[in-house]
């Protein structure tokens, strides 16, 4: 069985409702998965934007949300999610806007990509103590048996 991420807010490639973005209530999107490898003992969320500044010029990779240690028994988060109603165990890492949580699309300009990847690994992590994108990929380098990404656009 191959992983597989869904949301019931948009398609992949397809627009990200303005409800979920910086001009919206900037809540996260409903996520599904399924798939999950028998041997998998957690799992990790990121999204980010790899088209940041300008589409046509980007310059950086900016993160838009971290999530690790998801329970491998859990196959959805809810539209939305608060940091009190993630499951059990999940822990958070630091965006870019240097704090937890989610953080909608808010492009400057032109139509960005967000690329929500989920990743099946073998190993829980340890405490990874709110890490940046580049720790919690070193942490989980050589542990990844799954992995899918589900891609939405947006442009203001």
């Amino acid at each position: 069985m191959t992983l597989t991420l869904k949301s019931t807010d948009f398609v992949h490639q397809g627009e990200i409702p303005k409800m979920l973005t910086c001009d919206g209530t900037d809540s996260s999107p409903a996520l599904s998965w399924s798939g999950i490898p028998q041997n998998a003992k957690s799992l990790v969320l990121i999204v980010d934007d790899p088209d940041a500044p300008d589409p046509a010029n980007p310059k950086m990779t900016w993160v838009h949300w971290l999530l690790y240690n998801i329970p491998p028994t859990v196959t959805e988060l809810p539209r939305a999610v608060a940091a009190s109603d993630l499951p059990t165990g999940t822990q958070q890492g630091k965006n870019d806007w240097k704090r937890t949580g989610y953080g909608g699309p808010c492009p400057p300009i032109g139509r960005h990509r967000y690329f929500h990847k989920l990743y099946a690994l073998d190993i829980e992590l340890p405490d990874l103590h709110l890490p940046n994108k580049a720790q919690l990929e070193k942490a989980m380098a050589g542990h990844i048996i799954g992995h899918s990404e589900l891609i939405g656009t947006y442009r203001r």
